[in-house]
């Protein structure tokens, strides 16, 4: 419901913010691509957010996406038992018999994640293009811990329990309604995610002065359901962008849908319809260099018949702040994101770094 009024809203927000420009005549990049990283439900397809580059047909593009993410997310009461730990330690068998034996639905989440995609895009006519998306996962216990136990000292905030364990392990234990289990190391290397392929199509007119984009995708499991690696499921997706261009600075409204077929993993999620909102603003800092600020907002998979735990069910809320920088026909980009509100359900930072090249990059002109 957040999200449908949040939709209705924002198309009334900036209609007549400067004069428009068509996508043809902007250089503006677009949306930052990378996808959701969350723990809860990261094995579904989640739509990247559309790009800006206005390419002719026949033209051809390749994007690589490297992003960490780093999560601490756990239920009220697990942060009490930490607290009341003596000192740092690693967490053992005792530990997590004390929690699953603490009242309720519980549960720890702390790893860090990276994933690396490479997106293969094709230009087919002026109006329609398609892309293939290869991914790659790896599970640890990351090198950030340190740093963001520093960061919240420094001004202040609540460390929730990180000072009572050892930094840099991996730590999953969760007693919920529709699941019990727990690990204490990665739960594996990594390995190849299912990939996506997907179709684009760019409006012919303006709609009131904002360029649009449609696109459909689907994630195609390539083998059985593995676990923290692929559902086993086909999962499809459609999205619609909205693009406003002027002299200085570049408005973005982007929804989707995904029909998410559910998972038999370790933790068991229903088919649902999963929506998602994104809302960016580019500015142009100077001609090859741009700044992105965007906002991330999308259902959680989980429902009252898997968890009671109000932080598992709510709404996930990211801000993402990058900069782009473009050399002729390659792009570097980089960004930083960060959990808003509900801090129990996201990663509580993500780091992205990215590099593209297309011949389209350059038609941009500097």
């Amino acid at each position: 419901m957040r999200i449908r009024v949040g939709i209705a809203a924002l198309a009334l927000v900036m209609a007549a913010y400067g004069p428009p420009l068509a996508a043809a005549d902007s250089d503006y990049i677009g949306l930052l691509r990378a996808r959701d990283l969350t723990p809860f439900g990261f094995l579904r397809l989640d739509m990247r957010p559309a790009h800006a580059v206005a390419a002719p047909e026949g033209n051809w593009a390749i994007e690589l996406e490297l992003a960490q993410q780093n999560t601490w997310a756990l239920s009220p009461d697990v942060e009490d038992y930490l607290k009341s730990l003596p000192g740092r330690r690693q967490l053992g068998d005792a530990d997590v018999a004390a929690i699953r034996a603490l009242p309720g639905e519980n549960y720890l989440v702390d790893l860090e994640l990276a994933e690396l995609d490479v997106t293969v895009h094709h230009k087919f006519s002026k109006r329609w293009g398609g892309y293939l998306v290869l991914s790659g996962v790896s599970y640890s216990g990351g090198f950030l811990d340190g740093a963001i136990e520093e960061f919240h000292h420094g001004l202040g905030f609540d460390s929730n329990g990180r000072r009572a364990v050892r930094r840099n392990d991996v730590k999953i234990i969760a007693d919920l309604k529709s699941t019990q289990f727990s690990l204490l190391k990665a739960p594996t290397d990594g390995g190849l995610l299912d990939p996506t392929v997907g179709v684009r199509y760019s409006g012919a007119e303006q709609i009131k002065g904002w360029n649009f984009v449609l696109e459909a995708a689907a994630k195609l499991p390539f083998r059985g359901r593995e676990v923290f690696l692929s559902t086993g499921k086909t999962d499809f997706g459609i999205q619609a962008t909205l693009q406003r261009f002027s002299d200085h600075h570049a408005w973005y409204v982007s929804a989707s849908g995904v029909y998410y077929d559910g998972t038999t993993s370790i933790t068991p999620t229903e088919l649902q319809v999963v929506p998602t909102l994104v809302v960016g603003y580019e500015r142009r800092l100077r001609p090859a260099t741009h700044l992105i600020l965007q906002g991330y907002l999308s259902d959680s998979v989980y429902s009252r018949r898997e968890t009671d735990v109000g932080e598992l069910l709510d709404t996930k809320y990211q801000v993402s702040l990058g900069i782009y920088r473009r050399f002729g026909r390659s792009l570097i980009s980089f960004a930083v994101t960060e959990n808003l509100q509900n801090l129990n359900n996201t990663p509580d930072i993500g780091l992205q770094l990215g590099w593209a090249y297309s011949p389209a990059l350059e038609l941009a002109g500097d």
